[in-house]
């Protein structure tokens, strides 16, 4: 499952998992996006009633594999993804100098530095070998960029941050969507959200927040007003959202992954290009100017 979809079950109330016989239930598999610790913890106890690890993992189609996973046997901390899997040479890098980042050492780019078993050698179709070397292999000789945020904690635990391309660029400042959307659904009132940046002519970027509600919730000025001042106690003053906006759904692949990139293409009038990953397209036209 992706932690989108168990935030929107959340949304729906605890009786639907009541209801059923969950005792065959031994291990949880997430996959996709980051995790926020309220749903995280949801599934962990409310659904699996503590007895189930979260097996959290990070890989691709591209990838064959997982960069990223524990076992049913690792001590897992909220939200993490343990370590590298098995055969897997994993670092993360610093997104200037390139140098690696150990524990404690903050943010940057999850890459991968030797071939590991069943290794993509490159991409079917329209650019082929050149595409996929441009795409992955062209930031540093011989690493693999996997174009997500990472980072190791003093107890050797893997976090992932969001895709390093969604990158929101406030004053100077890289933030990641991730981390506005994470203080959003903390909310009582929001079952979803996503995160955009926007142009702006003084801080070169602004970002824009869009909420799904949860059930018998009601939007109101008041409430817009208290997530932007929930975003900017937690994440500081000039990172305070330039607009909070209710929606109905969030545009999503049939993974239940939000697409940003359509999103912020709807909300500048411009060209959503290919939408044939979207489960509901007929969603973007919430967002149009």
């Amino acid at each position: 499952c992706s932690p989108t979809l168990i935030r929107s079950l959340m949304a729906e109330g605890d009786h639907w998992h009541e209801a059923h016989d969950l005792s065959s239930l031994r291990v949880l598999a997430s996959t996709g996006e980051p995790w926020n610790a309220e749903p995280y913890r949801w599934l962990a106890r409310t659904v699996a009633g503590g007895r189930c690890p979260i097996i959290n993992l990070s890989g691709g189609t591209e990838v064959g594999a997982c960069f990223l996973s524990p076992t049913p046997l690792s001590t897992l901390k909220e939200c993490s993804l343990g370590g590298p899997a098995l055969g897997m040479s994993i670092e993360v890098r610093d997104p200037d100098s390139g140098a690696p980042l150990g524990p404690g050492d903050g943010v940057g780019e999850l890459t991968c530095t030797r071939p590991w078993p069943g290794m993509t050698r490159g991409f079917w179709g329209e650019g082929g070998r050149e595409r996929f070397v441009e795409t992955y292999w062209s930031r540093w000789e011989d690493v693999w960029v996997h174009g997500d945020w990472a980072s190791i904690d003093a107890d050797g635990e893997w976090y992932l941050h969001g895709r390093s391309d969604d990158t929101i660029n406030v004053a100077g400042k890289r933030v990641g969507p991730a981390e506005y959307e994470s203080i959003l659904v903390d909310h009582e009132s929001v079952a979803e959200a996503a995160a955009i940046g926007m142009p702006d002519e003084i801080k070169g970027q602004v970002v824009w927040c869009y909420v799904v509600l949860g059930p018998n919730r009601r939007q109101s000025a008041r409430l817009r007003s208290d997530l932007a001042e929930l975003v900017g106690r937690r994440m500081g003053k000039a990172f305070t959202p330039a607009r909070v906006m209710v929606v109905k759904e969030l545009p999503k692949t049939r993974s239940q992954k939000v697409v940003r990139r359509a999103i912020r293409a709807a909300a500048m009038g411009e060209q959503q290009g290919d939408l044939s990953m979207v489960e509901n397209p007929s969603s973007l036209r919430q967002f149009a100017p």
